[in-house]
Parts: structure tokens; sequence; C-alpha cells
């Protein structure tokens, strides 16, 4: 009979695949010998695997080029990070590497974006563009990098009053996009997107209040919506309403020239996953050649500002199961060293689901299992696989510790969780490990943080820390 995990996995899914293999029963990841690092830094863990990061851009960048040459596309493709996806300083750097351009949401960004032209990492020659809702803060902020030399920062308006307030704050002329109000799924609570202005206001309110302003210059149209890039009839019908508002707008408004079509490209998030990021590119830049040739209007430069398609790959936590509890004569629960609802909050907030496996004990016999946190908190638990309706591990035996990893988790999680502050029943904030190649192309191991002690919350909760009482 075939009961070991091995066997499980390779009657389910093609194994290995691109990122995963086996060394013996020890799982790997790009490569890096899981076993061995929590052998070094024990865990709960988390890491971050830096490379991942500019293959991801890289790919999406090749993507770009081979539709660009397909289509006979005369407009340019610029790669912006999306910053709020994770704002760590190892990841925009690494992000940086590659010649790509950046998407703030709120003020502090503009502190991060002026911290790395000081560090040599962008120049005025990058652009910034500037989304979100925008209170004083974020008007002053945007203002001071304009203001000091940075031409190609576009802030993108979101509400009415945006326009006077920028023009009031910035010295001399400025270039700007508009954010579409897309309509929602069907599915959704509400029909239209919060964010920006409905498709039918948008010509009139560029004709009041940006057509006559000598200040103001209309660059870019930005078109997002909430369930990302997919191939479906809802996808391509918002896009086609957003190409009719474009050359309508073109054609009243010379220096618009660009078309932000967001982020939403989807990653990795079960072995069975399929995707055809090619495709969809292609498809994207015929839609775009097509509508424009019919209204007689040049193409526009495309920007996109993929986020989570850039830094969730190369995230991982990584977890030892501490006990098992059987609850009923059907349900074992098995307990990590840490919480869910702390270190990966989609989990709970939003029943996300990652790829999850065992990082040890593959040759194993497998039961069935639920994931429990730490938390005296009912919600904190993960219960299935998004594609199994289940969870399989390799049997829990007290004597054979077992170590399970949750891998591209590289976005939001650490902002959402609020990273290095108060955690759900006071928790600890694992340890994290960045993880990148020399030049050899051998791993090199950094300890980014430590994990939490109890010093650091009291801090928080503003008790008085005797630093030596650990």
């Amino acid at each position: 009979m075939n009961t070991k995990y091995i066997d499980l996995i390779d009657q389910t899914y093609y194994f290995p695949q691109e990122e995963f293999n086996l060394d013996g029963e020890h799982l790997q990841f790009h490569g890096i010998p899981l076993n061995e690092l929590v052998k070094q830094y024990g865990s709960p863990l988390k890491f971050t695997y830096l490379p991942k990061i500019s293959e991801n851009i890289l790919r999406a960048k090749n993507w770009f080029a081979n539709a660009i040459e397909k289509n006979n596309y005369k407009g340019k493709y610029h790669y912006c990070y999306c910053t709020k996806s994770s704002h760590f300083q190892h990841v925009m750097h690494e992000a940086l590497k590659n010649e790509i351009h950046m998407e703030t949401s709120s003020a502090f960004d503009i502190n991060i974006i002026e911290k790395l032209k000081a560090d040599g990492k962008l120049t005025d020659q990058t652009y910034v563009i500037c989304n979100g809702f925008k209170r004083e803060k974020y008007i002053e902020n945007i203002a001071r990098l304009i203001n000091n030399g940075h031409q190609n920062c576009v802030p993108i308006i979101d509400n009415y009053e945006e326009i006077d307030l920028l023009s009031d704050a910035i010295n001399d002329t400025f270039k700007v996009g508009i954010r579409i109000a897309s309509e929602e799924e069907p599915k959704f609570e509400f029909y239209t997107s919060r964010l920006g202005i409905g498709y039918k206001n948008i010509v009139p309110f560029y004709e009041n209040q940006i057509k006559d302003n000598d200040k103001v210059e209309l660059k870019m149209l930005h078109f997002f919506i909430n369930t990302g890039i997919r191939d479906n009839a809802y996808y391509w019908n918002e896009l086609v309403k957003c190409l009719k508002v474009y050359v309508r707008l073109k054609k009243i408004c010379p220096s618009l020239d660009s078309l932000n079509i967001g982020g939403g490209f989807p990653i990795k998030n079960t072995l069975a996953f399929e995707y055809d990021y090619q495709y969809m590119i292609n498809e994207i830049l015929n839609q775009i050649n097509i509508t424009c040739s019919e209204a007689d209007v040049p193409v526009p430069h495309i920007f996109t500002e993929f986020g989570s398609f850039t830094v969730g790959e190369s995230g991982g936590a990584i977890y030892e199961i501490l006990y098992q509890k059987q609850q009923n004569d059907r349900e074992k629960w098995n307990m990590i060293d840490s919480s869910f609802i702390t270190t990966l909050p989609d989990t709970w907030a939003i029943n996300k689901r990652f790829i999850m496996l065992p990082i040890n004990r593959w040759n194993d016999e497998y039961e069935r299992v639920l994931l429990g946190g730490l938390t005296c908190d009912s919600d904190d638990y993960y219960n299935s696989e998004q594609n199994m309706n289940a969870i399989y591990l390799p049997k829990y035996k007290r004597e054979k510790p077992l170590y399970i990893g949750f891998f591209n988790t590289g976005a939001y999680q650490e902002s959402i969780g609020g990273y290095g502050g108060l955690q759900h029943c006071l928790i600890p904030q694992p340890k994290h490990i960045l993880i990148d190649k020399d030049e050899k192309g051998n791993f090199t191991y950094k300890q980014f943080r430590a994990q939490q002690k109890a010093e650091d919350l009291l801090d928080i909760l503003g008790y008085d820390v005797d630093v030596n009482n650990e």
C-alpha cells in the first residue's frame, strides 16, 4: 500500500516542481535546505528568499517585452512595485536592482522614497505613482517631493478635492493621473469601488478641473479591479469600459499618454496552480491595440503595479508541531508553536490559503489533521488545503519532531500582523531570516530580527521594564 506522505503528494500533484524538491526525506525550497535552516535557527521562524523578487520582476518584464513585439505595440512598458505589499528595506533594495518604478499608498511612503533617493537607489527619473486617498500629510509629502525636483512623481487623483489641494501645495507645474472607480463583481456587497472617480464623471472632471488649470498636466488613466487580472468576462468587460474612457479623454487631452492597469497578477497558492501570464498580457495589449486603432488614437504607455506578484513568492514561515490533541473520534488537532492570527493573518481575516508542506519526514505514514495556533481564540486555526478540502501530514510522533512550512507568504502578512508590535495573546513575533546568494551561487543567511522578548511587549504596553529580567 502507498501510505507514505511522499506517495500522497505523487498521487495528487506533479512533483517535484520548479521551487520544491526533496533531498532524501527533507523538503527544499528553491534549493534551500529548510531542515538545516531549522537546525540553525530553530522555530518558529520566517524567511525571505531575496533572489525570487528579482526573478519575478524579470519574468514580468520579459512577458511584456514578448507581447509588445508580438502585437507590434507602439507604447513602452513600466514596471512599478506596490510598496504596501512589503515596505522592508531588504525588499526595496532587491526590487530596485531591476530598473523599476514605485507606487505609494500613503504619506509615510514618501519618506521611504526620499530615503531611497538619499541612498542612491532611486533617481529623479524614477516614476513615483501616488495612489490612495490623500489627507493633509500625504499632500504635503507629495508636494515636497515634486518641489524638490522629482517631476516624475505622478499623484493619482482619487477624489474631487485633490486637484485644488495639490495645486496649492506644489510650486510649479505637475503631472497627475485619474483613477477610475471600477464596478465591482456582482457577488460584492457594493457595486462601485470607493476608490477613484466614476466612469461617467471622468471626462466632465477633466473639463471642469484640469483642462484650464495651467499648473496641471493629465498624463495617466489608472484602472484596477479588486479581483485582479483574471481571464473572465468580468475583467474583459471592465477593461473595455476603461479603454472607451481612455480614447474619449485622449481625443480632448493630448497630454494623456499612459494607462496604468494596476496590479492583480495571482501568485501560486497550491501545487496545482495554473495561470497563463503570457496569454493574459498578449490579450490585454491586443485589446488596447484594437480599441485605439478603431478610435484612431495612439496607444498608451503601460504601467503596472505588481505587489504580491513581486514579493509574495519570496516569503515563508516554518513551525514545529508541538502536540496533538484528539478532540473526538474524527478530529485530530496538531498544535503549532506560534499563531496563525499573528503570523499569517490573512488565513484568519480572509480565509486565504498558502502552500503548506512538511519540512521533514516525507517517508513516514500520513494522517488527516487540523492545525491550531497557540492563542486562546477559537479562530486561530488553519483547516484545509484549498484544493484538497483536508490537511494531511506525516503522523504525529512525540519522539520524532515534525516541522511544517507555509510558502509564498511574503506579501502583506507582516504589515497586517503589526510587525514588531503587540501580538494577539502576546504571542511573540518569530525571528526573521534573510536568504540570499553570493557571487558563487552559495546561499547566505542573515538574521534580520530576533524573536520578540517579554520586555519588547511590556515596553509597548507602558510597563517599566528591567532589561535584565528575561
